[in-house]
């Protein structure tokens, strides 16, 4: 029988509590230490995914998380992927590969046939390293759930991996939901739960003591520490677009710089694009939200969107096609990323159906190209040259969709396999490309930044996703206590 390695889950009292963060953390914390650790999310929902060196897709956090410990991403590490396409419905990736789609109802009768793929995973995981560190989803208070459930409690229990819970003191209510879950759960579920931290602290963490006794003498569970607020997260990929939503949230540091403006679309996808401009000091990034105009600005970004059709017609919706065109009259530059660049030309056909009702719809028009959204999934690692100056690029494809055209004559990209990539104007002043994460590469980031007239990249990216590792890393070290959580780990 092959070895299987410790594993430890650990839980929110809900969404957004910080759990992916202090995943990764503990990820780095542990390879630190020299054992050998893999994440992994049974299930979860993002539009932020990343491509594994086999064509396969997971979600961005357990991309980084494996990053953390300093390994290779796998399918494996995430064997379900919901990727929202509205408000009701979504795709769901199982094991790196489109499965199907479904509403949220079907999904929740149908999650029961996903649990065999999510155990194999698992396993596989589990026979080659030292240490498992699981991630729930959302909160194992959501009782309602529980039935069929693949992402907490079920998992737990048929994997026999114990839990810990997360609370996030920051928002408030942390004792209530802490005590409150220890409630609700049934006495087996709740015998899964080996302890809590309390995540987000700011001040004095003696202060709360006092909070930490309560807790433990209503639920019985032990605290592992107390973590405090980690200043360096700001640095690391967000996985909720949530994070974008406040607009100031994701730039605005550099008043007088070069102003990017990025509409926020409704299914805007794989928006991790945007940090390295975010973490440029004579960048200004402004993250324009629903109800607001396209401002004056040097350069537009259409990120990427996981359904380019509609979100195509909030666009338009908004007035933004308007706006846009009189920046590119003004002079401004405009880049467009995946879904992004497809919006910019001159029309989308689906004649299958892929997003919506099969047919064709008008594109902005300022790119001469056209896009078919064809039946088979791009997903795969992309690496290459800049065509004008032979500038080295990485990053990696995630679309539906082949796009040709004029345009595509003058693609700004070449794949190291000889495909050109994206397309750009007769001007030069309106491009787009397939390539995400072009900009995470402090040269191609200097070089595009000054194509939109900026003085170009200082700041080191990739490095610095490096240093926020180690840095909350070393804040886990020291807040929580790592050998009485690996003590709980089990085999």
């Amino acid at each position: 029988m092959a070895r299987r390695a410790r594993a430890i889950m650990l839980q929110g009292t809900g969404s957004d509590v910080g759990k992916s963060l202090v995943v990764a953390a503990l990820c780095r914390a542990w390879a630190r230490q020299g054992l050998s650790v893999r994440p992994f999310k049974p299930q979860n929902m993002s539009n932020n995914a990343a491509a594994t060196a086999d064509g396969g897709e997971i979600g961005r956090a357990q991309a980084l998380q494996a990053r953390a410990a300093f390994v290779e991403p796998t399918v494996d590490m995430n064997p379900v992927l919901l990727k929202p396409q509205s408000e009701r419905g979504s795709q769901i990736v199982v094991q790196g590969r489109v499965w199907d789609t479904a509403d949220a109802r079907d999904y929740q009768a149908r999650k029961r046939l996903l649990l065999p793929k999510v155990m194999e995973s698992f396993e596989r995981l589990a026979a080659g390293c030292d240490l498992v560190v699981v991630e729930g989803a959302g909160s194992p208070a959501e009782i309602n759930l529980r039935a069929n459930d693949i992402a907490n409690m079920g998992f737990a229990r048929a994997a026999g991996v114990p839990v810990v819970l997360v609370g996030d003191i920051d928002r408030g209510g942390v004792i209530a939901s802490l005590v409150g879950i220890h409630a609700v759960l049934d006495a087996q579920d709740r015998a899964m739960v080996a302890g809590f931290l309390i995540n987000k602290f700011r001040g004095d963490p003696r202060l709360f003591d006092d909070g930490l006794t309560a807790i433990v003498r209503r639920t019985g569970w032990p605290s592992f520490g107390v973590l405090p607020f980690l200043k360096d997260a700001w640095r690391l990929p967000a996985e909720d677009a949530q994070a974008l939503a406040g607009g100031g949230a994701a730039g605005g540091r550099a008043a007088g710089g070069l102003v990017v403006a990025v509409p926020l679309l409704p299914r805007i996808a794989n928006f991790d694009d945007l940090d390295p401009l975010r973490a440029e000091p004579s960048v200004d990034l402004r993250i324009v939200r629903p109800g607001e105009p396209l401002p004056v600005a040097d350069l537009v970004i259409l990120p990427g969107s996981k359904t380019t059709i509609a979100d195509l017609a909030a666009f338009r919706a908004e007035g933004w096609d308007v706006d846009l065109k009189a920046h590119v009259r003004r002079g401004g530059r405009v880049l467009g990323l995946c879904g992004g660049y497809q919006m910019l030309g001159r029309r989308i056909d689906d004649p299958d159906g892929r997003e919506g009702p099969a047919g064709s719809v008008e594109g902005l028009g300022l790119l001469d190209v056209a896009t078919v959204l064809a039946a088979d999934k791009v997903v795969r690692p992309a690496s290459g040259l800049s065509v004008a100056d032979g500038q080295p690029f990485r990053g990696y494809e995630i679309h539906l969709g082949r796009t040709t055209g004029p345009d595509c004559a003058r693609a700004p990209l070449r794949h190291d396999d000889g495909r050109p990539d994206g397309a750009a104007s007769a001007d030069g002043r309106v491009r787009g490309v397939y390539v995400h994460g072009l900009l995470a590469d402090d040269r191609q980031r200097d070089r595009w930044l000054r194509w939109a007239g900026g003085a170009g990249a200082t700041a080191t990216f990739d490095a610095g996703v490096e240093e926020a590792l180690d840095a909350i890393a070393a804040a886990v070290a020291d807040a929580l206590d790592l050998s009485g959580l690996l003590a709980v780990a089990q085999h």
